[in-house]
């Protein structure tokens, strides 16, 4: 498949405080094809969400040092002005986060939530957004229903919060979705629901998705490449069966160490190896 994401060198480092630098991500290299779903696996701390964060740009000089390479589509992020990175959010690129609280306005109804989201990108009236957007909703799994609709976040569980966010990301059709530990703060039920409800709108979509977590069975049931990170540098990368039966870095070891082989046979088909 075609590459459609394209990252060469890329080095981000924080300003602390006086002259010191924390050098959070350093010379990382990697491809996402069109309608890969790319697997970035690590231990917190280990750069992950500053390489999604420095893909959308929206890391400030003031607060990081961000130098590489990024194509999207054959452009060059790194030297375009705030403005086509905001043009370029939500309707090239999209961004999900671990918690929905953090991404929704607690005082305005989900659905003008949604429908603001294709306003900033389409020359359409609010009528039309607002219909776009349920019809956003519904693809998500919430019912065609006055009552999702017109509810405040507050109103509604972690799982169709949740839900609210990726109707968001998908509502201008992106080629790329970033997912910063889409499951992370959902519990058990809710979290196979939302990971099958990517595999689905993956597929029928054909989108690309980075899927960021540390937790094998998340990756595991979506990747189909899985990059490891450690200390800011990627240190291996493969198919998840391929990491699973011989993983070649301590790192990429002890995290798939914490995930039990029946978790992952109900998440990957290949064959165990004990």
């Amino acid at each position: 498949m075609p590459v459609l994401l394209r990252v060469q060198d890329l080095n981000v480092s924080y300003r602390e405080a006086g002259s010191s630098q924390h050098h959070a991500v350093e010379n990382v290299s990697f491809e996402i094809a069109k309608a890969e779903v790319a697997g970035l696996m690590g231990e917190s701390g280990c750069g992950k969400t500053s390489i999604a964060l420095a893909l959308l740009g929206l890391l400030s000089e003031e607060q990081a040092h961000v130098s590489g390479s990024i194509q999207f589509r054959g452009e060059e992020l790194l030297s375009k002005d705030r403005g086509s990175l905001r043009a370029l959010r939500g309707a090239g690129i999209s961004l999900v986060f671990q918690e929905p609280e953090l991404a929704l306005s607690p005082v305005m109804k989900v659905r003008d939530q949604v429908a603001e989201v294709i306003h900033a990108h389409n020359d359409w009236n609010w009528r039309r957004c607002r219909a776009e957007a349920e019809v956003a909703l519904a693809r998500v799994g919430l019912a065609d229903s006055p009552r999702i609709f017109s509810a405040y976040p507050h109103q509604l569980s972690g799982g169709q919060r949740q839900r609210v966010v990726l109707a968001q990301a998908l509502a201008c059709n992106p080629a790329l979705l970033i997912a910063d530990e889409p499951a992370a703060s959902l519990d058990a039920r809710s979290q196979s629901e939302i990971l099958a409800l990517l595999r689905e709108l993956q597929r029928e979509m054909r989108i690309a998705i980075l899927l960021i977590s540390h937790a094998p069975e998340v990756q595991a049931s979506l990747a189909d490449r899985l990059m490891v990170m450690a200390h800011g540098r990627i240190v291996e990368q493969g198919s998840f069966a391929q990491l699973y039966r011989k993983p070649s870095h301590p790192c990429t070891r002890a995290m798939l160490r914490t995930a039990t082989p029946a978790s992952i046979a109900a998440n990957v088909e290949f064959e165990m190896v004990t």
